[in-house]
Order: structure tokens, then C-alpha cells, then sequence
């Protein structure tokens, strides 16, 4: 669906994200310069900055990039808007996630030049933004806001991120207690099944079935503001949007996700979607993995694994075996050197199943290489450097040539989390392990990605995360008996070949937590059964079960002294 331009004067225009397929269709409009608000990593479906410009500049485009956190515009943000406008052939573009940023901007160098506020205010809401907010919590010396304050929305509870742990946890609520007024905050148009990713990379998956609207999957009841947050007030228990708009809160759950670092491999933005490089990480990409392994009849294929931790940890091997079974059925794999290079220690972090994966390494005949960390990457000459340490300590660099890499970039929190009150030192919402009530705010809960608990991210955990929230957020409210204790469940279905899983689950410190009598699936063992689970079962249990707060073998043990 090609992007909307919302002409805001006859020389400056926003929009929401674009992508390299749009820049035809904004020089057709006339556009001349662009200028992208938004930071790469924000989302799964997220062309980087890197993509957007070459097809730019490719097209005779100039193109400035000023990334804003959301919520976070600096005053240095508005200068360097606005010596951009100024240098930049007109009409020029601007674009974020929603184009909130983008105008905010525009408005704030317009108020700079004299424009007062009650007319700029106007304008904006013409364009279709509300910047009241906005314009009150950045104060010009030269100007006063105008206008009276907005009203305020307040709710029993406001849930932060609608992906699988947001929504789930928000059916949750709704099953056990439909009177509770609840919030949704998230501005994505769509859904993604992130779990069929690894499916689509093998071929397996079709990639349009890994996707729904949003709109589709909000629970009724909850009334879904489909906005950005921008920072968190948790002393005034309320978030701010991005547009400095307050959502009120009685109680907090936050579940934003996780933040795909791809800037954090040097020279990786540059070459993603080419020269054989791709990703099963990000949606648009699952497919080129599928066009390089099923086109590949010799050659050197390298998969990586950066430092933990990553949502899906399985997911970097998972690339590997599916790649390695679909050229060793088509007679090819005596001519591919396949490689995984892991920054960690081992195979897999739970040592009960690596005798099982180790089988098919060597089936693969896949070289490992632990302790190798993705440093660097030339797409143009396909040569990939890892940092390493050699036999005396030290930190050395080796190199490797590929003709086709599958790289899962280093993972962080979102930055409106890592710079919020929210976070513990590395920058994750600071929880609880047991009950995932924050640490430091009694009102607030964190589950899925983005919170510090020591389990593996999966949308499996949060499948047994979101019931938890619910029953402890409703047992503060009084309205059910016990704390409801969470294991650290997680799971991983190994892909080890086309119609064979090795089904690890497992909860904190390692602990076999198997959902199936081994009779039935034995979690340690490559099974067809379990490839039946992944493939038919697991899919529309995600859509129509654990997103419809449908508690599938989920019954969370509850503390005895809390009943």
C-alpha cells in the first residue's frame, strides 16, 4: 500500500513510514528533498535509512536524516530540522512512524520564526495531528501556548505495545473482568506472527499468512490509541505519546517489544536485502533468505548469532538446519560450506538438548565457531569480520568470504524503555522474576521482550506470561485471590529438517519444563509430532487462542500465603 502524503504548505509535506518502493510515487508528486524523523530499528517491517536513501538519491533525491526518539525532541533537534528545510531544494518530505515527529518539527521551527501558536495548532489538526501537547511541553522564550489544556483520558489500566504479549495479556484482562475500562497503546497498522518467520526463510511459510491487521486482533472492550509512547511519568502514574499527549493510568502493564540493532554491525544496513545478505529478523526479508538458500548450488553460506540477549534465541540455527536440509535433499550440500558463527559458548543454552542438535551439525557438516562476534560487513565484496580472542586473551578479528550470510543483528531495549524510569541498568523494564510486578513501581507489571526476567523470548513465554499479569494486576485491585508465580517457561521449536522439530522447553536455570508426556513428544529427541505442532497446530492457536484470551495448557501456580 503506497504512503500518503499529507501536504501540510505547497513546499513541505509528511507522512508516515515510507519504503524504497514509494520513492517513484513521490517524484511523480514533485517531492525534491527528504527528511527522515525516524530512528531505524523501531519496527519488524522497518526499511533502514541506509535502503531508503540509496533508492533516494538513486531517483536524484537529497535526503537528511534527523532521527528523534519518540517523545524526546531537543532543542538541537529543531535546529538541525530546520537548517535542513533551509539547504534542501523544496518541496521537501518529511517522514516517521506515524509523521507525528516529523510535524511536531515543522511546527516548532515555525513557531521559532514568530507563527503563533493558536494558528499553528490549527493547521496541524487540518493535517490530522493534535500537537496541543506537543507545542505546551516544549516553551518558546519568544511565545506562550495558547488554547486551554486538553482533556485528559484516564484508565483502570493502560497496556504499553500490541504485539503478542500486549494483546494476549489484554484478552487476559478481559476474560477474567469485562468492567475495566483498558488502553492499548501502539501504532502499527499491522500484526505480525513473528514465530512463521523461520517458516518463511525455509519455504515452508507463506509470508502473507505471518500477517494481520491490528484492527482485527484489539480485543473488544479496549479501546486502542493508535499512537506512540514517548517517555514514562510513573511518579504522576501516566505515559506521554509522542505527541506530549498524557494517557492517565490506575495501573501500568508494559510489553513494547524488543529493538533489532541493525546499526549494530558495521556496514550491515548497507547491504541488507543484497549481495546475499538477509535476515529470517525482519519481515520483508524471510523471503530473500528463501531465494538465496532454494537458488544456492555451491558456495560458502554463513549464519550468525550475536551476544545474548535475543528474542528467539533458536531462531540464528533454526536458518542454518532448514538451509542445510533443503540442499542436502537437492543433492547439493557436498558443495556449500556452511558455517554458524556464535558470540556465546555453546550450541544452545540448555545442555540436555544439544546431543540432539549436534547430529545435525554434523549431518550438515556446518563448522562451529563459538566465541565469534559479527563485528563488520562488505556486502559489495561479500566478506563478513568477526571479533574473536585468541589463545593468549586478547580481542582479534578474523574474516570469512560468503556468497550468502544470514545474520541476526544484536538486540536491545526500545530507547523511550532504556531512557524511562522503568529500566534496571541495562536498560530492560526492571521486574520481579516470579510475580513480573515492577521492582520499584507497585502499579506497574512488564512482560514479553523488553522486561528483565532471565528467560528466553519467545512468544511461547509470553503465552504464559500474559495470564500471569492478569491474575496479579486483578489480585492488587482485589478482585481474586493469590500471586500468581511465573517458571521462566519458554519454548523453542528446533527446526532441525523439513518435518522434524526438537522441541526444547524449559523455564529458569535450565529446568525441563515439557508440556507433553515423552511417550507423546520427547522434547530431546528430533520429532515429526512436534513438526506438526509448529507447522499446523501452533499458528491459529497464536491467532484464535492466545490472542483471544483462550488460555491454552497455561494454569500459573499461585502462592498458597497470598490465597
Amino acid at each position: 500500500m503506497s504512503v500518503e502524503l499529507i501536504s501540510v504548505t505547497e513546499s513541505f509535506s509528511v507522512s508516515r513510514q515510507i519504503t524504497a518502493a514509494d520513492i517513484p510515487m513521490l517524484v511523480e508528486a514533485g517531492v525534491k528533498s527528504l527528511i527522515c524523523n525516524r530512528p531505524d530499528g523501531e519496527g519488524n517491517d522497518q526499511p533502514t535509512i541506509t535502503e531508503i536513501r540509496t533508492a533516494a538519491e538513486a531517483a536524484g533525491l537529497s535526503i537528511a536524516y534527523i532521527p528523534i526518539v519518540s517523545g524526546a525532541i531537543s532543542s538541537n533537534d529543531i535546529k538541525d530540522f530546520s537548517t535542513a528545510l533551509d539547504k534542501m531544494e523544496s518541496p521537501v518530505h518529511a517522514f516517521c512512524r506515524t509523521g507525528t515527529r516529523s510535524m511536531t518539527l515543522w511546527s516548532l521551527c515555525q513557531r521559532a520564526k514568530g507563527v503563533a501558536d493558536a494558528q499553528l495548532l490549527a493547521q496541524a489538526r487540518d493535517c490530522g495531528y493534535d500537537l496541543s501537547d506537543a507545542l505546551r511541553s516544549i516553551p518558546v522564550a519568544a511565545s506562550k501556548v495558547s488554547g486551554s489544556a486538553a482533556s485528559e483520558d484516564h484508565f483502570d489500566i493502560v497496556i504499553v505495545g500490541a504485539g503478542a504479549a500486549g494483546i494476549a495479556v489484554a484478552s487476559s484482562l478481559m476474560t477474567r473482568m469485562q468492567t475495566l475500562s483498558i488502553a492499548i497503546i501502539d501504532p502499527a497498522e499491522v500484526h505480525y506472527y513473528q514465530p512463521g518467520w523461520t517458516m518463511v526463510g525455509g519455504g515452508i511459510f507463506r509470508q502473507e499468512d505471518t500477517v494481520k491487521t491490528m484492527a482485527s486482533l484489539i480485543p473488544d472492550g479496549v479501546r486502542w490509541i493508535k499512537s506512540a509512547v514517548g517517555s514514562f511519568e510513573p511518579e504522576d502514574n501516566r505515559v506521554l505519546l509522542e505527541d506530549s499527549h498524557p494517557i492517565h493510568y490506575d495501573r501500568l502493564i508494559v510489553a513494547p517489544g524488543i529493538k533489532l540493532d541493525w546499526h549494530g554491525v558495521d556496514g550491515l544496513v548497507e547491504t541488507l536485502g543484497r549481495n546475499g545478505v538477509t535476515s529470517n529478523y525482519r519481515y520483508d526479508l524471510a523471503p530473500y533468505t528463501w531465494k538465496l538458500v532454494s537458488s544456492m548450488q555451491k558456495g560458502k553460506a554463513l549464519f550468525t548469532q550475536p551476544p545474548m540477549p535475543i528474542k528467539c534465541a533458536g531462531a540464528p540455527q533454526k536458518a542454518l538446519y532448514l538451509s542445510g536440509d533443503h540442499w542436502r535433499r537437492n543433492g547439493v550440500l557436498s558443495n556449500i560450506d556452511i558455517s554458524f558463527y556464535n558470540a556465546g559458548p555453546v550450541l544452545f543454552g540448555v545442555k540436555e538438548y544439544v546431543p540432539a542438535l549436534m547430529q545435525y551439525i554434523e549431518r550438515y557438516q556446518a563448522e562451529l565457531k563459538f566465541g565469534h562476534r559479527l563485528s563488520r560487513i562488505d556486502g559489495d565484496t561479500q566478506t563478513a569480520w568477526f571479533e574473536t580472542q585468541d589463545e593468549s586473551g586478547a580481542t582479534v578479528e578474523v574474516s570469512s568470504d560468503f556468497d550468502m550470510i544470514h545474520v541476526c543483528p544484536p538486540q536491545t531495549a526500545p530507547d523511550f524503555v532504556k531512557q524511562s524510569p522503568l529500566a534496571d541498568d541495562a536498560g530492560w523494564i526492571d521486574v520481579d522474576q516470579n510475580t513480573l510486578q515492577h521492582k520499584r513501581y507497585a502499579n506497574i507489571w512488564g512482560l514479553g521482550d523488553a522486561m528483565n526476567a532471565p528467560n528466553a523470548k519467545t512468544a511461547a513465554a509470553a503465552r504464559m506470561q500474559a495470564p500471569i499479569v492478569a491474575n496479579n494486576l486483578l489480585h492488587d485491585l482485589g478482585r481474586v485471590s493469590g500471586v500468581a508465580h511465573y517458571n521462566g517457561y519458554g519454548s523453542c521449536p528446533l527446526t532441525v529438517e523439513r518435518g522434524k522439530i526438537v522441541l526444547a522447553e524449559f523455564g529458569y536455570g535450565g529446568k525441563l519444563l515439557p508440556s507433553f508426556p515423552r511417550w507423546l513428544i520427547n522434547g530431546q529427541r528430533p520429532s515429526r509430532l512436534a513438526w506438526i505442532l509448529k507447522e499446523q497446530i501452533l499458528p491459529p492457536i497464536y491467532w484464535k487462542a492466545m490472542l483471544k484470551g483462550k488460555e491454552w495448557m497455561v494454569n500459573p501456580e499461585r502462592s498458597k500465603a497470598d490465597q
